[in-house]
């Protein structure tokens, strides 16, 4: 059973069908999909050092703009805990440079939580909640995160989190997924946010 049904338990099943099929990975078959996001926001000038340094982990990035290619790649694996995982591989393409948002994420039965980790090593992590709310619409929100420096996790205080919302939906009439992430800071506000749609490489 794939970590999103343990998370969202009879929930899934409230899911939209093609959101159903997208996080069910049968045959632990990987998911890729290529779209385009209508718009990639970036914040305040100030923040350009952090998220240029986030590029050196495949994370974070200073570029914003209008309809920007990008694909999506999510796929199973085993840890060497023997946990399940899956590895999120982003790319966004502003012209020839590439920009990666990647993580890892596993299922943390004892808390019903998902754990994510952030970052090419890993640089931060972030307890996820799912939910499913009105016309099968999914919803992801970061609950308690923390730093990762090598085999150290340090807890960060709220006023440190990156705050991220994360709502994914299809289109019937359009035939697409649409997805929008929205990550803030209570300090410094928005720190990156995207919004777009993309279709499944494969034929559903």
């Amino acid at each position: 059973m794939t970590i999103y049904k343990m998370v969202l338990n009879q929930e899934f099943h409230r899911l939209h069908p093609m959101l159903q099929k997208r996080y069910e990975f049968i045959n632990e078959k990987p998911f890729q999909a290529t779209g385009v996001m209508k718009t990639i926001k970036v914040g305040h000038i100030f923040l350009y050092p952090i998220l240029m340094l986030g590029t050196k982990f495949k994370l974070l990035f200073p570029e914003q703009g209008s309809d920007i290619s990008f694909t999506i790649s999510n796929t199973p694996k085993i840890g060497k805990n023997g946990e399940e995982q899956i590895h999120w591989e982003r790319i966004f393409y502003f012209g020839k440079k590439k920009r990666y948002f990647n993580a890892l994420m596993s299922y943390d039965a004892k808390q019903n939580i998902i754990k994510d980790y952030l970052g090419e090593p890993s640089v931060l992590y972030s307890d996820l909640a799912f939910y499913v709310s009105t016309n099968g619409i999914l919803k992801i929100e970061s609950k308690k995160q923390r730093l990762v420096l090598g085999k150290i996790e340090i807890p960060l205080p709220k006023i440190f989190h990156c705050i991220a919302t994360v709502i994914e939906k299809y289109n019937e009439e359009k035939s697409v997924y649409e997805i929008s992430v929205d990550v803030r800071n209570p300090l410094t506000g928005l720190i990156f946010s995207y919004e777009g749609e993309f279709k499944a490489n494969v034929m559903e």
